[in-house]
């Protein structure tokens, strides 16, 4: 994925080099690279080819890093560090930091809409695509989810909301991922509805176990030096408890891996990656297979 990031990434440098380094920044270096690698996984499942996978799978980390540039922002979550690195705006300045999320975005959509993915794949199903990503960034998801949770800061809302913000902020792209790589592959109806619903179990165990993270410390001193605001945001742990939270955790990763079960091994790095996200927040089922954390 860094390798073909790269490959992209340096294609716009010839343009103003102030916006491309804080593009660059943004994109490396990268952090886990779950989505576009969800992306490959679920493509070549399928029997997709990698070369038709990439384009997709880097568009989709472009806007993954463009939503982190903005996330970090003051007038959001207002974050000094990422990944133990300044963040973007702490390293150009607000306004270039604004444009470089603003740039990965748009790059990301010139990469989906290149004549040059029209060669091995039907038109049709391009424009489908780059329809089905830009519904999961937009209202309907990632932005719409990130509005509801600065709406929710320093208010008591319940569960239901809680979830309704995770599944749009965080589980819509995770879920565009999954289906991105299948469609592509040519999944057919029942198999992209089964691997539908991995995605949707993923992406909402993916935030649950990020809030998981945040309430046991697990960046405590990352998040202390940046002056991070995570006391005022809404997780599931502030609503239900770290315990119940662990436990919903372990519900949606056994649904998660009981899709698979139809595909047999070769949906084996699918399961890897939901192993992943459970040892994230489940340290005491680190060496667990994903049925073991089930309760």
């Amino acid at each position: 994925m860094d390798r073909a990031l790269k490959r992209y990434i340096k294609g716009l440098q010839g343009h103003s080099h102030a916006i491309w380094r804080a593009m660059r920044y943004g994109l490396f270096p990268g952090g886990k690279r779950i989505r576009p690698i969800l992306t490959l996984a679920a493509g070549e499942l399928f029997g997709g080819k990698r070369k038709d996978l990439l384009p997709f799978a880097c568009a989709i980390e472009m806007i993954h890093a463009y939503s982190l540039i903005h996330d970090d922002l003051p007038a959001l979550d207002d974050d000094d560090l990422r990944r133990g690195e300044p963040t973007a705006h702490k390293v150009f300045g607000e306004g270039m930091a604004l444009l470089a999320g603003d740039g990965l975005l748009t790059a990301a959509f010139h990469l989906l809409s290149a004549p040059e993915q029209m060669k091995s794949l039907a038109p049709k199903l391009v424009l489908e695509l780059i329809h089905e990503i830009g519904h999961a960034v937009g209202m309907a998801g990632l932005v719409g989810g990130q509005a509801f949770d600065l709406e929710a800061e320093d208010k008591e809302i319940d569960l239901a909301m809680i979830e309704y913000i995770h599944v749009r902020k965080t589980g819509a792209l995770i879920l565009a991922s999954v289906r991105t790589g299948a469609r592509v592959a040519g999944a057919g109806s029942a198999d992209l509805r089964r691997i539908s619903r991995y995605g949707e179990f993923l992406g909402l165990a993916f935030q649950i176990a990020d809030d998981i993270m945040d309430a046991q410390g697990e960046e405590a001193e990352e998040r202390r030096e940046s002056g991070r605001k995570e006391q005022k945001k809404a997780t599931y742990p502030a609503v239900v408890g770290v315990v119940a939270a662990k436990e919903r955790l372990k519900e949606l990763l056994h649904q998660s891996e009981k899709q698979l079960s139809p595909f047999g091994g070769a949906a084996e790095p699918l399961r890897a990656i939901a192993r992943y996200v459970g040892r994230r927040a489940l340290r005491d089922v680190r060496n667990s297979t994903v049925q073991e954390m089930h309760p």
